[in-house]
């Protein structure tokens, strides 16, 4: 004898309000990403809601630091710092874990300067210089 007196009743109902609250955290994510001067950047994928997991890449550990308690307080965001990056950016987390999957800390560091935001320095002035 089941102690539940109606189990599908039940499992409809938890469906409904794990809907509401993912919908609920679809707002936080799109709030804290309009925040942070994402929502009109060209470089921002529009489809990141569809991300399982939306991994925020950031430049230095100041601004991870600035933003790092936002983690706990919105599902389905991951931080990570890349020296390299010039701005923030994001990316779908399962992009991330195949990239890094097998690799050394060193060989990660090294996927940083060109990837995931990353820019490798050059000595080379940029063009803006130039134009003077």
């Amino acid at each position: 004898m089941s102690l539940i007196l109606d189990e599908a009743k039940l499992h409809s109902l938890l469906k409904v309000v794990d809907l509401n609250i993912q919908k609920l955290n679809d707002q936080k994510i799109v709030a804290f990403l309009e925040s942070l001067g994402l929502k009109d950047r060209e470089d921002i994928p529009k489809n990141y809601l569809d991300w399982e997991t939306i991994l925020i890449v950031v430049p230095n550990r100041h601004v991870s630091q600035q933003i790092k308690q936002y983690k706990f307080l919105i599902s389905r965001i991951a931080f990570t710092t890349n020296p390299n990056a010039q701005q923030i950016h994001i990316y779908d987390f399962n992009e991330w874990k195949n990239a890094t999957r097998n690799k050394t800390a060193l060989q990660i560091r090294q996927l940083l300067k060109t990837n995931f935001g990353g820019l490798e320095k050059t000595n080379k002035d940029p063009d803006w210089i130039k134009q003077k």
